[in-house]
């Protein structure tokens, strides 16, 4: 018996049985997700909009709230800050920084660093002063769009091969879906939205796919010793015999990401909140989209036709 069993091996969860409301709530996310992002739209970051990106070292650790005050001082309360690290920025500790500003009206870009460079005095050597133009940054958001989209279709095509085409589909749909439902989230509570959100939705993907390959292994293993097992009792069957092992996986990773939401500051914030958020949402999806998804394709080779009644039920 596994050391940490909390969930008893007799388990027998209806999972199946569950899926119309599963379905049901899924909708009605997506279609919250969906309605947010078309009417809201993103809260775009510098590096989908455009503006200055200075990089800042100090001979001491910089009081990042000093700095900020000085900058909105100068009409920036939307300034982005954080520490780096690094080479010389590890001596002292904290004493490199990166400043985002993006430049409200017809100011120009050149004329707002040098403006920063002034506010901030001798004190700072001024490592970077890179200005990210408006054709960079379109650039830059449909390439972060593309590679979310091209992620999702080649796990999809992994799946497929590693397993069959059904579950290919499954695990294209389960992980679009979790990708979605977080953008979804962005647009909802106006999180910033640049290349670190699409780095946290691309760790998404790779997170929900684990979770969900693991319950594909596991309906593939035991498809071999019930070859007449209905596919509805063998999916149920399956998600019991994992469902431990998925909710330590999930909760033993949440607990690594929450300190970094709780401690890690605003610079953290939205990232981390977007990756616990997706965890949740991982989890749902490969406990209750992805395999149920296989009773409305043809059946996989070697499992019996689910019956009519189950069908129905």
């Amino acid at each position: 018996m596994p050391i940490l069993r909390f969930i008893p091996e007799a388990t027998k969860i209806d999972f199946v049985g569950q899926r119309y409301f599963a379905f049901a709530l899924t909708a009605l996310v997506l279609l919250a997700s969906v309605i947010s992002i078309a009417v809201q739209g993103f809260n775009l970051g510098i590096d989908f909009t455009g503006g200055v990106l200075l990089e800042v070292k100090s001979a001491q650790t910089i009081d990042i709230a000093k700095v900020r005050s000085e900058v909105n001082s100068l009409g920036f309360p939307e300034a982005q800050m954080q520490y780096f690290g690094g080479g010389e920025c590890n001596t002292p500790v904290n004493s490199c920084l990166m400043i985002r500003i993006q430049p409200k009206g017809n100011e120009a870009d050149q004329t707002v660093a040098q403006t920063v460079k002034n506010k901030l005095g001798a004190g700072y050597t001024f490592r970077k002063a890179d200005v990210v133009g408006p054709k960079v940054s379109g650039e830059l958001f449909n390439h972060g769009v593309l590679a979310t989209l091209l992620a999702v279709v080649m796990i999809g095509i992994y799946v497929a091969v590693r397993f069959e085409w059904q579950y290919g589909i499954g695990a294209a749909v389960s992980t679009g879906h979790d990708v979605l439902v977080t953008a979804g989230l962005f647009s909802l509570l106006h999180f910033d939205f640049d290349l670190t959100s699409v780095a946290a939705l691309l760790t998404l993907a790779g997170y929900s796919i684990n979770d969900t390959v693991v319950v594909f292994d596991r309906i593939r293993e035991n498809r071999r010793k019930y070859k007449r097992m209905p596919l509805a009792e063998l999916i149920n069957l399956s998600t019991n015999q994992m469902l431990t092992r998925t909710i330590l996986t999930s909760v033993s990773t949440a607990i690594s990401i929450i300190p970094l939401l709780l401690f890690g500051g605003p610079t953290l914030f939205e990232f981390t909140a977007a990756i616990v958020f997706g965890i949740v949402i991982g989890t749902f999806s490969s406990v209750y989209v992805a395999a149920a998804l296989l009773l409305y394709l043809p059946s996989p080779a070697g499992t019996a036709e689910e019956p009519a009644a189950a069908k129905q039920a």
